[in-house]
């Protein structure tokens, strides 16, 4: 991964739109930019009509003017394409390049995002603005990063129009290489939808009943590949018109927020991964979905160095109800993103907007203005990232592995599944939040990766497992690894195929088990399972009913359809062991599953740090930190293994390091 070029600092600041003022307020825009220690700001990112007003007639000036006043006052620019809103005039020549909904309805202009991305129109055009802003800014001394499009997905993935159509059959002969191989994929022989000619194929639009699972998950897969083409396109411009300077895109990793692109395969594209996080207010614990979303973009990014581009000071707007973040929580956010791995804490935006749909989302300027507490904040944090320089280039340090893979996920989403209380997303949280509060930092993987150098990788919820991930699974236990999966995995193939055999397909021989039947429970059921020394935990949503083939039951149904059935087994393979959950656990029943699976893992009980205080840890060629981040109302100790500095007071710690309530503190070890 590439570092934004010229920046020898954390990066901090945000989506500057100085379009969206007068002129007199960017010279006080950049004084304030010094007094908070901002290094870089996001540009550009939705000005195609200022800087294309007509077609093929262009207006730099303003831009010129700004990119030289960032560049005098020292601050660097993250670079945009305006690839995301097209002009006005774009869509009234070329309306065809509005997206179609699967039931037909075209899209309207007047939002953002409304891009069909098979259209040959938005490709040129999108084309011939990229190649003139590289021409004009390629040797600019602000330039530190370019910054393609905005947030691909959101808030339109697939299109259905006839262009589509066209691109789909031909992504399929490339993808399939004949007819006869999409009939045999998507099992065409059922419902008697069997195709004769390429030209039959069309997007799967509504249908009168569900439509074939496995044309869906194609389309999924279609979608995807072309908006990955179109970055492409701009990024491979970009390469050869300014060479030296990194390209990006900024994605949205998290579960909750970005669920149309599947980030292993984009992560591979980008010069630099950058992702946007925003708290989900829905009632869960935020700060454990915010450390899961870093986990899985420095994952993305191969455990490399990666950048947070996004994410807010204060409440959001779009959401149905936007709290304001608490003294405090902005700088623990920011924080804990860096200690997670990301090179810095950007925001949208630097000054809050006056008009337009997100007048109401917070900024590092509110609207209250610098005699306000956001802004106090503000400048804290980034005197605070520049004591934490030293960090910069580390690397996060992982103590296990979850499997995940977002094909798998849009397959599970597909229709008629066994529960549709069941949600590969609240497993992966659940999952994720009980290694989170036993302390664990945690990569993740793709199932085909090499796990080798993890002790401990769980499963949380992979549906699709093609053949070669559960040779791989397999292979990592025999060599003496622990492997946790949970139920409904390994169940079909790439193509929503179910794997020949009993289930669990991918998995059984690993597992040492087969399952004869799924019986899911109905609505508000719940059962118990009884375990080791009698102890009893509270299952929902799920059971099966599984047969040992090898594998011993170690905790069992009491009641329910399954009373008296295994519930949870180990199975000793090789040199290691693969744990099989079968039900739905919550987050704190899985607590003892994980500690024994920890156990054999050898993974020794986290000590020595308190609930609700997060311990992470990067390393590198200048050193070992230790991050302390204190989510309760409590003045907490963690224990340390090593003396060092405290970078953000300069005070020696030994022995243990206090962290007040709601406050981080960050060690340089010795």
């Amino acid at each position: 991964m590439s570092a934004p070029k010229g920046l020898t600092r954390l990066a901090f600041g945000g989506d500057y739109n100085p379009e969206q003022w007068p002129q007199e307020v960017w010279q006080e825009d950049v004084r304030l930019m010094r007094e908070a220690g901002v290094t870089m700001v996001s540009v550009g990112i939705f000005s195609w009509a200022l800087l294309e007003p007509e077609p093929g007639s262009y207006d730099f000036d303003w831009l010129d003017r700004l990119l030289d006043l960032l560049h005098e006052h020292g601050v660097r620019a993250d670079f945009a394409t305006p690839t995301v809103a097209p002009p006005a005039w774009f869509y009234r020549a070329h309306p065809e390049a509005l997206p179609v909904t699967a039931d037909g309805v075209r899209h309207a202009f007047g939002s953002r995002g409304a891009i069909c991305h098979s259209s040959p129109a938005y490709r040129r055009a999108a084309a011939a603005i990229t190649e003139q802003l590289a021409r004009r800014y390629a040797d600019h001394p602000a330039l530190a990063l370019w910054h393609v499009h905005n947030e691909y997905g959101v808030p339109v993935s697939a299109c259905y129009c006839a262009n589509c159509a066209a691109h789909f059959r031909r992504w399929l002969r490339a993808t399939h290489g004949s007819l006869d191989a999409v009939n045999e994929a998507w099992g065409t022989t059922f419902w008697g939808q069997r195709y004769g000619d390429f030209e039959e194929i069309e997007p799967p639009r509504t249908t009168p009943t569900v439509r074939n699972p496995a044309q869906l998950l194609d389309y999924a897969r279609f979608a995807d590949a072309t908006m990955l083409e179109n970055f492409r396109m701009e990024r491979d411009i970009l390469h050869r018109l300014a060479p030296g300077i990194p390209v990006t895109t900024n994605f949205m990793t998290a579960l909750t927020q970005g669920d149309a692109v599947d980030y292993w395969a984009w992560g591979r594209e980008v010069d630099l991964v950058t992702n946007d996080h925003y708290l989900i207010t829905d009632g869960r614990r935020t700060e454990v979905n915010l450390a899961m979303a870093a986990d899985l973009t420095r994952s993305v990014a191969g455990g490399a160095p990666w950048l947070l581009l996004e994410h807010s000071t204060s409440g959001v707007n779009w959401q149905p109800r936007n709290p304001a973040k608490e003294p405090g929580q902005m700088a623990r956010n920011s924080l804990a993103h860096v200690a997670r791995g990301s090179d810095g804490a950007m925001f949208f935006q630097w000054r809050q907007s006056r008009r337009g749909a997100e007048k109401f989302h917070s900024a590092m300027v509110p609207h209250a203005g610098t005699d306000s507490r956001v802004w106090r904040e503000v400048v804290r944090l980034g005197a605070d990232l520049e004591a934490l320089a030293p960090v910069r280039g580390t690397r996060t340090v992982a103590d296990a592995a979850v499997l995940w893979d977002w094909a798998s996920w849009w397959a599970q989403r597909l229709e008629w599944r066994p529960s549709e209380d069941h949600d590969a997303r609240e497993r992966a949280d659940s999952f994720y939040e009980s290694l989170y509060d036993r302390h664990l930092t945690v990569d993740f993987a793709h199932p085909a990766a090499d796990l080798s150098g993890y002790p401990l990788v769980v499963v949380p919820a992979l549906y699709l497992m093609t053949e070669a991930a559960g040779r791989n699974l397999r292979s990592y236990v025999e060599n003496g690894g622990t492997l946790v999966v949970s139920y409904f995995s390994g169940i079909v193939d790439e193509h929503d195929a179910v794997h020949p055999g009993p289930y669990p397909g991918a998995l059984r021989d690993v597992l040492g088990l087969t399952v004869e039947e799924f019986s899911p429970l109905l609505s508000g059921e719940r059962v118990r399972i009884t375990g080791p020394g009698g102890a009893e935990l509270s299952a929902d949503v799920w059971t099966e009913f599984v047969v040992e083939r090898g594998a011993e039951a170690v905790w069992t149904y009491a009641d329910g359809p399954a009373a008296g059935r295994p519930a949870v087994t180990r199975h000793r393979l090789g040199q290691g062991t693969a744990w099989y959950v079968s039900t739905r656990l919550g987050a704190g029943d899985l607590d003892p599953v994980l500690a024994a699976a920890g156990e054999d893992a050898g993974i020794a009980p986290r000590t020595g740090i308190p609930y609700g205080v997060e311990v992470v840890r990067r390393e590198g060629d200048t050193g070992s930190y230790l991050f302390a981040i204190n989510h309760t109302a409590e003045d907490a100790k963690v224990a340390l293994d090593a003396p060092g500095t405290e970078l953000l007071t300069g005070e020696r710690a030994t022995g243990h390091l206090a962290v007040p309530a709601g406050a981080v503190r960050v060690v340089h070890l010795d």
